[in-house]
């Protein structure tokens, strides 16, 4: 028999556990359990989008001020204080704040692991004693995803993105081993901070999921700063002397030896960021008839069964984690209540921005994968520096941007960005894609002078011209 029961369980207290938790609960007197490991939050709130950007943000406000006239053109970094500044973001490792959060919306926390036992049956193990609980509306898996570890590196102990995120000691040279955007944006500031950083890529570009064009400018753009970025490259052997668990953060042993293309290197710390995979070990799936990859396809699972953030296969993003969250609380919720469950647009685009110098900021589709599903399109190019606006910014700005529309309807489709703080310019897009706008209406959407957004008159010219 179940000790407690809860309307709702969520194992996994990362950003999309807890929203989906919020979601199902709100305006309510619906209970719901949040059991986490480690620390509430999760990874993005300790190790990944937070303490990234608390130290990449600072840089880019340094190159900024670097390239003004009337501003010193040298700024030095101090580097306890970059550190610090990440620490306060991260709350000093400590998830009071997000406990109380938790609390404060009716939601109980339990600190320990869970797995699936039967239908709507969760065992807790918490401080090595066992309970077991009753879901009765949901079951919510939110566990996250976990690094991947080419055997090769596995008895290195080599770095992952916690690492480098919660970076103590900073290695004189370190190899990094991969050209997504974990690679990139920690090739950045760890080239900053002091360390001379090698990017062993081994396909053709770094970021092979945004247009080329991205691409090339990212990789000159490590370049610039002292990266050295190697593509096509082949690791054929890997040693390490005295490799051993220092603690997250810290040089994890001797010299790491790599053998490159042939040639033999030596490095003093390597960090693998090859990808990441769902976290669905020790799950109990089997109690429940399914199995990893079933689990993996929501039309497989029984209807009192979610997947929610990075552990579902879908885009590992924060953002788009916490999106599904808030619909699968919603539908937990109105299932509750017998209504209706609301069905959302099939073809919400996917945002997403690497915060490398320069930035790259997409949405929807790229031109090649418009082609790969069938679509028919447009593509259109303009320099950002086209717009009198975004020259502004910085004396050197610098980079590209393009627009993906429909062919015949004139309907946008997808967008990217490429340059200084485009960040901020992505959300239109999504906007118009969501809309489902067209080029003859965005053309009545007009950019204040002088901004960088004046880069979509740019563009909606050069389409309208083609």
């Amino acid at each position: 028999m179940a000790e407690q029961a809860y309307d709702v369980v969520v194992i996994g207290a990362g950003p999309a556990g807890e929203n989906v938790a919020d979601y199902a609960l709100r305006g309510s007197k619906r209970t719901a359990l949040l059991v986490e490991r480690e620390l509430v939050g999760g990874e993005c709130s300790y190790w990944a989008c937070m303490p990234s950007k608390a130290l990449l943000r600072p840089l880019e406000v340094r190159a900024t001020a670097t390239h003004l006239g009337g501003l010193p053109s040298e700024l030095p970094l101090d580097i306890p204080a970059l550190l610090a500044r990440r620490d306060y973001w991260v709350s000093d490792y400590s998830d009071k704040g997000q406990v109380t959060w938790a609390e404060g919306a009716g939601i109980e926390v339990a600190r320990g692991t869970a797995k699936l036992i039967g239908e709507r049956r969760v065992l807790l193990s918490e401080g090595g004693r066992e309970r077991e609980v009753e879901a009765k509306q949901a079951v919510v898996v939110a566990t996250g995803s976990v690094p991947v570890i080419p055997p090769m590196f596995a008895e290195l102990h080599p770095w992952t993105s916690r690492d480098a995120t919660g970076v103590i000691e900073v290695p004189a040279s370190i190899a990094v081993v991969g050209g997504g955007v974990v690679a990139v944006e920690a090739a950045r500031w760890l080239a900053a901070i002091g360390a001379q950083v090698t990017l062993l890529v081994r396909g053709d570009r770094v970021l092979e999921r945004f247009e080329p064009f991205a691409s090339d400018l990212v990789a000159e753009g490590l370049r610039v700063v002292g990266v050295d970025v190697r593509l096509r490259s082949h690791v054929s052997n890997a040693a390490r002397l005295d490799a051993a668990d220092t603690g997250v953060g810290r040089v994890h042993g001797g010299p790491v030896r790599l053998e490159v293309d042939g040639k033999a290197h030596e490095f003093a710390e390597i960090l693998v960021a090859t990808g990441r995979r769902p976290a669905t070990d020790d799950l109990g799936l089997e109690s429940v008839g399914l199995s990893a990859e079933q689990f993996a396809r929501a039309d497989d699972r029984p209807d009192w069964l979610y997947a929610v953030g990075d552990v579902s296969g879908e885009p590992a993003l924060t953002h788009w984690g916490k999106y599904r969250a808030r619909l699968v609380g919603e539908a937990i919720a109105a299932r509750a209540e017998g209504r209706p469950v609301p069905t959302p647009p099939s073809d919400v685009p996917v945002p997403q921005v690497v915060f490398t110098e320069p930035q790259v900021a997409s949405t929807g589709l790229t031109e090649a994968q418009a082609g790969s599903q069938g679509l028919d399109v447009d593509a259109v190019d303009a320099p950002m520096t086209s717009a009198a606006g975004y020259g502004l910014l910085r004396d050197d700005a610098s980079g590209q941007a393009r627009l993906v529309f429909e062919s015949g309807s004139g309907r946008l489709v997808g967008a990217t960005f490429v340059g200084q703080e485009v960040a901020e310019l992505v959300h239109a897009a999504t906007i118009a894609i969501v809309g489902r706008l067209t080029a003859d209406q965005l053309w009545h959407a007009v950019p204040a002078y002088p901004t960088a957004s004046e880069i979509w008159l740019r563009l909606l010219d050069a389409y309208r011209s083609r």
